[in-house]
């Protein structure tokens, strides 16, 4: 087994993972969460989202917490935006860097941003040339790459297509999620070896949800494929409010424990962030999901 010897994980716990909680999260909270992050090694942390707040309350609180937050050297503070306004406010409140989420689908497109996919990739367009003007990198995520809630499953040639118009547009890195956890480890491999030999140049990102069992599995098998940079959710909270029946992502400390485990340096203090995930489930006030909160780091007598 050849793996990389390092991998850059993006705790996304502040947004993706607090976004769909009910309740909603004092700002004061969100904060002491993305500081402790930042003291953990993590070098990103999506921080949050600049999208209206009837769309999702839980993030209307977002430029006070760019302002807020202790920036710590060496950490990227990342925030999601949907289009050019959005992009502005993240930049005018200090982001380090932009990410655009788009669907391969059309019907997840249109429920989740009410554009069709054409009009999400002129979108990122749009909004890739303001992040370059604030000499600022634009990322895009692409959702439901697997499978989506609403269209069904999801071939190898839709998400081959909407990437090669992304990179036209201007896409250096996208980040291909399981919206919904219904990857396997098999399918992960075909479709990153697929990405890869069509666009060899292209930074190639994973964000795994682990409704069924498969998020770290899936991890793995990017990680042989070739790919050293994942999303991941600290105590594995979130899960996206547009997609019926999705759960959790892959947790950040079981993720960390495995690379570091097999040798892959991700630069991260594992206690430290076992520490952050008890805060994550204080937070949300339930139970979560992360295997480490429960049986701890294994460490050889």
């Amino acid at each position: 087994m050849i793996l990389p010897k390092s991998a850059l994980i993006t705790d996304v716990s502040p947004r993706d993972g607090l976004q769909s909680e009910g309740a909603s999260i004092p700002t004061d909270d969100k904060v002491r969460l993305i500081n402790a992050l930042a003291h953990t090694g993590i070098r990103r942390i999506e921080v949050t989202s600049f999208v209206h707040p009837k769309i999702v309350p839980s993030m209307a609180d977002a430029d006070e917490v760019f302002r807020r937050i202790e920036r710590v050297a060496g950490v990227s503070y990342q925030a999601l935006v949907p289009n050019v306004r959005g992009a502005d406010r993240a930049i005018a409140a200090g982001a380090d860097e932009l990410n655009v989420v788009l669907s391969t689908t059309e019907g997840f497109n249109l429920r989740n941003l009410n554009m069709t996919v054409a009009e999400s990739i002129e979108t990122f367009r749009a909004v890739a040339e303001v992040a370059r003007a604030a000499g600022l990198r634009a990322e895009v995520g692409l959702s439901v790459v697997f499978g989506c809630p609403y269209d069904g499953p999801v071939g190898l040639r839709e998400v081959l297509d909407v990437t090669d118009r992304l990179i036209e547009a201007g896409a250096e890195e996208i980040l291909f999620a399981d919206t919904i956890g219904v990857a396997n480890p098999r399918q992960v491999t075909e479709t990153v070896e697929s990405i890869r030999a069509r666009w060899p140049k292209l930074n190639i990102g994973l964000h795994f949800h682990d409704t069924r069992g498969l998020g770290i599995a899936n991890v793995l098998s990017g990680l042989e494929a070739g790919v050293n940079r994942f999303d991941a959710s600290v105590a594995g909270i979130g899960a996206c409010p547009f997609a019926p029946g999705a759960t959790g992502n892959v947790c950040t400390e079981d993720t960390v424990h495995m690379l570091e485990s097999m040798g892959v340096n991700t630069g991260i203090d594992l206690e430290a962030l076992i520490d952050c995930a008890r805060v994550a489930r204080e937070l949300v006030r339930h139970e979560v999901p992360s295997r480490l909160l429960r049986a701890g780091a294994w460490r050889v007598p």
